[in-house]
């Protein structure tokens, strides 16, 4: 699993990105939630930050969000004034992302995606996202991750 082109890709973005830690961690079991996830590490569910890809009027928008709220999209779809944001089609995602659903990192896709931060994230001097595959988990700072993705911090729930 640490061999995953997804994960390699991954490690190769923090690394390119000049990320602190590129270390992939590989959890004994899926986590499909991100109450298991931080179950599995130890940690607050709001230390999770899930990768959501949106479909913003057939853009991908990836938002990077507290494992302890939702997204309210039509409050994200009006501040980037986009018509509609719905949640992305499995195939959209691995289109976008090269990556499946429950494993989506915040970075590692074949081309840059507009990305949105969630504050929330700010809270955590730790906070754990998706490494490109199910369970590939990376520890990061939510500084480091606006910085690695290029995202936008953003009030997105």
């Amino acid at each position: 699993m640490h061999n995953h082109p997804n994960v390699t890709a991954v490690r190769d973005a923090l690394a390119a990105a000049g990320a602190e830690n590129t270390e992939i961690v590989i959890l004994d079991e899926a986590v499909s939630t991100a109450a298991a996830a931080a179950a599995a590490l130890g940690i607050e569910v709001g230390q999770i930050a899930n990768s959501l890809i949106f479909d913003a009027d057939g853009e991908p928008l990836l938002v990077l969000t507290s494992g302890a709220h939702r997204v309210d999209t039509a409050k994200v779809a009006a501040e980037l004034g986009v018509g509609k944001l719905r949640r992305a089609t499995p195939e959209f995602v691995r289109q976008h992302t090269g990556q499946a659903i429950g494993g989506v990192a915040p970075l590692g896709h074949p081309k840059p995606v507009r990305t949105l931060v969630d504050v929330e994230l700010e809270r955590f001097p730790v906070v754990w996202a998706a490494g490109g595959v199910p369970r590939s988990v990376f520890a990061t700072t939510y500084a480091e991750l606006i910085r690695v993705t290029g995202g936008a911090p953003a009030r997105v729930a």
